[in-house]
């Protein structure tokens, strides 16, 4: 086996060679709705969405802060944004799901599956935003949590991905919370908005899901939680305190 030095200082992890287990089965996620006890994941329709999502992510100051880092948004009215939301759902390679709480009713967020490679049992989960309701709350983690578990578990991946803008602090501070693993960072890889960025790369494989989902399973447990909603513990260092963690520098 070749031996790569600097690749080692980033991810300490033999390099592979065949694939030990059964091929993944090659399921592509279909676009059916993932149900929690908070929330509820609906594949994304603008007749029924914009509103709502527009709402939510144009309301307040702190609501239009949610479009920094990403590359498209905000909007000047409703009818620019449901065209968006349309050519998003017309989409075959990115799966899109309109966020919603079962307490509020209303929809508060989005999130995607997307460069998916069923054969190789590679998925991502990007295109997310949650309104500053949603945002560092059970609820937005359970949303993640469901779209983990429907690819890892009901659909066989093998790798989920996470990639995001390398300046934006919450987001890799997010996905190191959900266990993601940090791989590297590709510099000049995407032009947005007039400004560089550089993107900062995550992971989970399929052998360290089982410890993250058991982690995060017990975060959002309800006895985690006081009469005020406030978890007791910390899921950022649960993760960062995990057996493997030093498989990757992250």
């Amino acid at each position: 086996m070749p031996h790569f030095p600097e690749y080692e200082e980033i991810f300490p992890r033999p390099l592979s060679g065949a694939v030990v287990n059964s091929p993944p089965p090659a399921l592509v996620p279909p676009r059916t709705p993932l149900s929690g006890e908070l929330v509820k994941l609906e594949p994304q329709n603008a007749a029924r969405h914009a509103q709502e999502l527009y709402d939510a992510g144009h309301e307040t100051e702190a609501a239009l802060q949610i479009w920094d880092y990403m590359r498209y948004g905000p909007w000047p009215d409703v009818a620019s944004y449901a065209a968006t939301l349309r050519q998003q759902s017309a989409s075959f390679d990115t799966i899109f799901y309109a966020i919603r709480e079962h307490a509020g009713g209303t929809a508060c967020g989005q999130a995607s599956f997307l460069d998916i490679h069923p054969e190789d049992g590679v998925i991502e989960i990007g295109h997310i935003w949650f309104s500053p309701k949603l945002q560092r709350s059970r609820a937005a983690t359970e949303a993640l949590y469901l779209m983990l578990c429907h690819a890892m578990d009901g659909l066989g991946y093998r790798r989920m991905q996470w990639r995001c803008n390398a300046l934006n602090s919450k987001s890799r501070n997010a996905a190191r919370r959900l266990g993601f693993r940090f791989e590297g960072i590709f510099y000049n890889n995407l032009i947005f908005k007039g400004m560089n960025r550089d993107t900062a790369w995550y992971s989970i494989l399929d052998d360290e899901w089982p410890d993250v989902r058991a982690l995060i399973s017990e975060w959002l447990d309800p006895s985690n939680f006081d009469a005020a909603g406030k978890a007791r513990t910390s899921l950022s260092e649960a993760m960062k305190n995990r057996p493997d963690r030093e498989r990757r520098v992250g």
